[in-house]
């Protein structure tokens, strides 16, 4: 297992839409147990193969507290989502340091694929399903400060932008 680096915002590369994943195999499982080694060595709760510059639709994500119940979804797709909606604080691992509230459904139905290639299909609310609507999104090359007014991203953006020069120095 290996810690990917991760996109960060403004990169370009997150902006791409992730295709379909066509066979689960056995560099699948690798790329799957990378992605959570990944979120959990950066203490986050959900990763898309977009932010590993991977453009596969494939979604780690683990909101327990003993970070113990990994769930993976390959080609997910919403079935139904609520009619309700909630404002909720959003962080992202491509955004680090950044929080702002985003709408989201209160509740949402996913058909996706497990780590093993079986179909199923999960009814979630609460935070599990903001974090795949979030995830969700990623594979859709969209970063959640895209919900933000103009004004703020490009703070966020100006912001990351002199991060990284920092960095690389």
């Amino acid at each position: 297992m290996a810690i990917l680096p991760i996109l960060c915002y403004p990169d370009p590369k997150l902006l791409k839409v992730a295709k379909p994943v066509a066979a689960v195999d056995a560099r699948l499982q690798a790329l799957i147990a990378d992605m959570l080694e990944t979120m959990y060595e950066a203490k986050g709760i959900g990763l898309a193969a977009t932010q590993v510059d991977v453009h596969e639709r494939i979604i780690v994500i683990d909101i327990s507290e003993e970070r113990d119940q990994p769930l993976v979804l390959i080609n997910p797709e919403l079935t139904w989502r609520s009619e309700a909606t909630h404002l909720n604080e959003e962080g992202c691992l491509s955004v680090p340091g950044i929080y702002d509230d985003v709408v989201r459904h209160d509740a949402v139905h996913v058909q996706a694929l497990d780590a093993k290639g079986q179909s199923y299909r999960l009814e979630a609310d609460g935070l599990l399903a903001v974090c795949i609507q979030h995830e969700m999104d990623h594979l859709l090359g969209k970063v959640f400060v895209e919900y933000l007014s103009p004004l703020k991203r490009n703070r966020i953006k100006t912001k990351m932008q002199k991060l990284q020069r920092e960095e690389s120095r």
